[in-house]
């Protein structure tokens, strides 16, 4: 696996898996283990027209997105997590003998490549 690959992975299993979630939990809520708040929004979202529903789609895919590229940024390591001296983060794709390096600083960002791809 390589950055791209890495990248269009986490589109397909991070990003629209959980725009996809949201959108079921609000449109029917799982009985079991739901709270109420959860079942409020529901009941709330059911009742708008599908203009504005569209709107909340739009809202919810822009916050998945930043909520991911600002992942992708923390382990690029242009997002601090901590203080002054600060470490690096090395993320490795390994499958038998093979290791990469998906994060390396010499190459391409993956937030730059998740905005691209």
């Amino acid at each position: 696996m390589d950055q791209i690959e890495f990248i269009e992975a986490i589109k397909i299993v991070v990003k629209e898996t959980a725009i996809n979630d949201i959108k079921s939990m609000l449109t029917n809520p799982p009985e079991k283990k739901t709270g109420r708040e959860k079942i409020e929004l529901s009941k709330w979202y059911n009742n708008l027209n599908e203009n504005d529903k569209s709107f909340i789609h739009t809202i919810i895919r822009e916050s998945v997105e930043s909520s991911v590229f600002g992942f992708l940024c923390v382990l690029d390591g242009v997002r601090a997590i901590e203080g002054r001296e600060k470490g690096e983060l090395k993320l490795y794709y390994e499958k038998n003998t093979l290791s990469i390096l998906l994060n390396d600083f010499n190459s391409e960002y993956l937030h730059d490549l998740f905005n691209a791809v």
